[in-house]
C-alpha cells in the first residue's frame, strides 16, 4: 500500500514527514527549505518532536517558520511536552501558529518521561499529570474563545476554527488512553516497531467504542528513516544522540530503522494494514535530499 490507497477503515492513508528540528546538524535554512520541498512533493503533514533538555529547534517556532512558506500542508506537534510550559504560554503559542498557518495546526500533546526536561523548564515532574489535565481543560476554554480560567482577559488571538486546533494524545499509559477518549480526536504512537505499537492502537479503538464516542479515533504512527548509503552513519548517530537515555537500548534501535526504499515501504505497510490514518516519517539526516528520496519511495 502507498499513499492514496486506503486503510482498513476505507479512508485514504496520508503520509507526512517530520521537520528535522531534532536532527543533529540541521540549520534554520534547512527547516524552511524542508517545509517548502515537503509541500511541493505532496506530503500531508509536517511534524515536530519536542524536547527541552536537548539542542533541538523549538516546535512552535519551527512550525511557524514552516507555515510562513507553505499554504496547504498540515502542521503537527508529535508530540509537544505540554506541562513543560505554562498554560497561558502554551495556549498563546498554539493559537498563534494556528492563526499564522490559516488553521493548519493539529496539537499533539503528552507528558513525556524525562525529568530533565522539566527541571530545565522550571516545572515539577512529579505532578505533571495533574497539571496536564488542568491544561487540557484550560486550552479547550481558550480555543472556544473564552478567557483563560482564573484570568479575566484573553491570552491568545481568536482561533481560526471553531474550537481551535484539534488535540491528539500521545502516550501508552492507561491514563493517556483515557485522555484520548475523553478529550481528543485521536492518538499518536511513538517511534517503536509495529509489533510494539499496534496492540496499543487496538486498545485505543476499543476504549473509544466502549466510551460511546462516534466514528473512529484518528490514529497517527511514526518511524524514523535515513536514506542513502552515504548517510548511514549520520543516521545512526542521530538516533544514538537523541535516545542516549535508553542506557544501551538505543544501539539496536539505531541499527534497526528503515534505510532503504523497500524497507520503508514494507515497514509502512504493516501500519497501513492495521488501519492507521496518517503515517509520519521522521528524519535522521540533515540533508534536503531526504525529502525527495522519501517521496520517491512512498508517494
Amino acid at each position: 500500500m502507498v499513499a492514496g490507497e486506503t486503510n482498513s477503515h476505507g479512508g485514504a492513508v496520508k503520509i507526512g514527514i517530520g521537520l528535522p528540528n531534532t536532527t543533529p546538524g540541521a540549520t534554520g535554512d534547512l527547516i524552511v527549505e524542508w517545509a517548502r520541498r515537503a509541500e511541493e512533493r505532496g506530503f500531508s503533514s509536517l511534524a515536530t518532536i519536542d524536547r527541552i533538555a536537548y539542542p533541538n529547534f523549538d516546535s512552535f517556532v519551527s512550525l511557524a517558520a514552516a507555515a510562513a512558506v507553505t499554504e496547504r500542508v498540515g502542521l503537527f506537534t508529535n508530540i509537544l511536552l505540554a506541562p513543560t510550559r505554562s498554560t497561558a504560554l502554551l495556549a498563546k503559542e498554539a493559537v498563534s501558529v494556528d492563526q499564522i498557518s490559516g488553521g493548519r495546526l493539529t496539537l499533539g500533546i503528552g507528558v513525556g518521561t524525562r525529568p530533565d526536561d522539566y527541571e530545565l523548564a522550571g516545572m515539577r515532574f512529579e505532578d505533571r499529570g495533574r497539571r496536564f489535565d488542568e491544561q487540557i481543560r484550560a486550552l479547550k476554554a481558550v480555543f472556544a474563545g473564552q478567557p483563560l480560567p482564573g484570568f479575566d482577559g484573553h491570552v491568545a488571538p481568536e482561533p481560526v476554527r471553531p474550537g481551535g486546533p484539534p488535540l491528539v494524545m500521545g502516550g501508552t499509559a492507561d491514563v493517556a488512553i483515557e485522555r484520548t477518549v475523553r478529550e481528543c480526536i485521536g492518538w499518536t504512537a511513538g517511534g517503536a516497531p509495529p509489533d510494539v505499537v499496534l496492540p496499543y492502537v487496538d486498545r485505543v479503538r476499543a476504549a473509544w467504542h466502549e466510551a460511546g464516542r462516534e466514528g473512529e479515533p484518528y490514529i497517527y504512527a511514526l518511524s524514523y528513516f535515513g536514506l542513502g548509503e552515504e548517510h548511514v552513519e549520520a543516521s545512526k548517530q542521530s538516533i544514538l544522540s537523541y535516545y542516549a537515555y535508553f542506557g544501551g537500548g538505543e544501539v539496536g534501535f539505531a541499527e534497526g530503522i528503515p534505510r532503504t526504499a523497500q524497507a520503508i515501504v514494507d515497514y509502512q505497510r504493516r501500519y497501513e494494514d492495521a488501519g492507521v490514518d496518517e503515517f509520519i516519517w521522521d528524519p535522521t539526516v540533515p540533508d534536503i535530499d531526504q525529502v525527495d528520496l522519501l517521496a520517491d519511495a512512498v508517494l
